[in-house]
């Protein structure tokens, strides 16, 4: 017989960690009598993160007895009571090994049905003062679930849980938190995951991205968490390439194409991936990397990029030093913005130079066009004709296509510019000028530009409901950042960390253009960046979630703890990796 042992409830408050603060509810304590659990969450209890706790799909937290026997035992702790693992409900029963998803219970007057495992945080190894907690409850299969309420009531400690319905698939709550985090992840048992409705549309964003990617094939990571998954690189670090032409696409933005130096075809690149350049214009100075999307036709010989004049070290040389004859350092093609197989529309929107990684996907619909036709929405915003890069090629492609639409905008057109013919509106690309044309909300969306402009198509696209993993984006320079719970700090610009230098490997974090030795005083490479006020993405700090996913252009990094399923090939998880060798991170 399953039953409730405890219910704790606690509210957010700020605790200090690490020299900052965290606004968390963790802290949670047992409290007597009759407790309402309403839709959102049990009364007198909250959340300090609503992006990764709480709501409708995370209503109430259950951990069982057993598994604090279990870690009572591993840990060697005794200390351990009820609530400290951050739950609502401290149950005897209810085993992560037998409870799936869709199961319902009535508890008192409450109905509530298993709706996901645990998301990973770090959150839980603050409260056990144990870092890799977030790891270690997904390792030996002991995460915790969460319960959506059906129907508001009142429970207490004391309360039998009893079984009303088994749900669809019987998948565990064990089985499910393995598909995602483990690296493990068979077809049949994807696709039976992502059909059970119960499970939140979260987890079932990432079985269904685990599953297209396991469908696809010959792809390396995890597409149902962090970065996703990605063709595995042609080569590592850097190689030379000669450019075999370059030309003004227009007043600021300049076409290179590279060639392999034997004349020999260099390896295929995925529409939308990108290449990194380096960059020496002064020998005595340290090379400066770019990222540079591909804007040719896949499957070319050559690959091809447009590079925008910003006026820094790397694209004044580029522009100003580098001809035909010229050799360049390149890294080879990565990225998982990628133009994704199927039948459904596809939406490009861009914006500047964002429509470099376009191009490629627009060149690789037009290959597919004949043998599986697909609408095509072309939406590009410029500031007039002499900003409008790769215009007459995109329409070339366009005017192929058998269901193409077009929409050019230019937000400051010229005198000399035709409505109509060099652009079809003036003003700005807006998410309702999207519904105002008709694109369809049932599309794939891929989006590239400036972050304000990505922001603001981004809010509209989720304000009318499309489902985030139609959603593709690729950001330029480095992306934002990502610390759940952190107060929030002044920005400051990357620089070198305070104290001593260090005396190990030399790390660079290439979109900041920072370069510092390792020293062990840091305890991974993402402590590392903290430390330099690099923007940082994370939530498990253990290796678990992937957000903090990196591209690894060059360098060799050990693991501890290794993770659970290994990042893209090329890339590496910075909260638990520290460098080898002198690294050279795409962060």
């Amino acid at each position: 017989m399953s039953v409730v042992v405890s219910v704790n409830v606690g509210l957010p408050q700020d605790v200090a960690w690490q020299g900052r603060t965290v606004r968390t509810a963790i802290w949670k304590k047992p409290v007597p009598g009759r407790i309402f659990a309403g839709r959102l969450n049990l009364a007198g209890d909250g959340q300090g993160d609503l992006s990764g706790h709480g709501g409708e799909q995370r209503a109430i937290m259950v951990y069982q007895l057993e598994s604090y026997r279990y870690w009572s035992n591993y840990l060697e702790r005794p200390d351990l009571v009820p609530g400290i693992f951050g739950e609502n409900l401290t149950v005897q029963g209810l085993a992560d090994a037998e409870v799936c998803i869709g199961d319902r219970f009535r508890i008192g007057t409450v109905v509530v049905e298993v709706s996901q495992p645990r998301d990973t945080c770090y959150r839980v190894g603050i409260r056990l003062e144990r870092p890799e907690m977030p790891a270690l409850l997904v390792a030996h299969r002991r995460p915790g679930f969460y319960f959506r309420v059906i129907q508001e009531g009142e429970l207490g400690a004391g309360d039998r849980i009893e079984k009303i319905s088994d749900g669809p698939e019987r998948m565990t709550i064990a089985e499910i938190d393995a598909l995602l985090y483990s690296a493990e992840h068979p077809l049949d048992a994807l696709r039976r995951a992502a059909r059970i409705p119960a499970l939140s549309p979260g987890w079932q964003r990432s079985m269904q991205g685990l599953a297209a990617a396991a469908e696809a094939g010959g792809r390396t990571g995890n597409a149902g968490l962090g970065h996703g998954a990605s063709a595995p690189l042609a080569w590592r670090g850097f190689r030379p390439l000669l450019v075999t032409a370059s030309r003004d696409e227009t007043t600021d933005v300049r076409s290179f194409e590279l060639a392999a130096e034997d004349g020999t075809p260099l390896p295929p690149a995925l529409p939308g991936q990108h290449i990194v350049v380096r960059v020496q214009p002064n020998p005595d100075a340290a090379a400066g990397t770019r990222n540079y999307s591909l804007c040719g036709p896949p499957g070319n010989a050559n690959y091809r990029i447009g590079v925008k004049n910003e006026h820094g070290v790397a694209s004044s040389f580029l522009h100003q030093g580098v001809r035909a004859g010229s050799r360049l350092e390149v890294g080879a093609p990565r990225g998982s913005f990628t133009l994704a197989a199927g039948v459904a529309p596809i939406v490009f929107i861009s914006a500047g130079v964002g429509v470099t990684p376009m191009l490629a996907m627009l060149h690789a619909a037009a290959a597919m066009d004949a043998v599986t036709p697909r609408q095509v929405w072309w939406l590009h915003s410029a500031r007039d004709r002499a900003h409008h890069a790769f215009a007459r090629e995109a329409d070339e492609l366009l005017g192929a296509l058998r269901m193409p639409h077009r929409c050019v905008i230019y937000s400051r057109p010229g005198p000399e510019d035709s409505l109509g013919q060099d652009f079809d509106r003036p003003g700005h690309l807006s998410p309702e000028l999207l519904q105002e044309i008709g694109v369809p909300g049932d599309a794939d969306f891929y989006l590239c530009g400036p972050p304000r402009f990505l922001e603001d198509i981004q809010n509209g696209l989720a304000a009318r409901d499309i489902p985030r993993p139609r959603i593709h984006v690729e950001v330029f320079g480095p992306a934002p950042a990502l610390t759940p719970g952190i107060a929030g700090r002044a920005a400051i610009s990357p620089h070198r960390p305070d104290g001593a230098e260090g005396a190990g490997p030399t790390v660079t974090f290439l979109r900041c253009g920072l370069a510092v030795p390792w020293d062990t005083r840091f305890g991974s490479l993402l402590e590392l960046a903290e430390a330099c006020a690099v923007p940082v993405r994370w939530s498990c700090r253990s290796g678990v979630c992937h957000n903090c996913e990196s591209g690894l252009i060059e360098g060799d990094i050990a693991y501890a703890p290794e993770p659970l399923d290994l990042p893209a090939e090329g890339n590496a998880l910075i909260c638990c990796a520290t460098p080898i060798t002198a690294v050279e991170l795409d962060l």
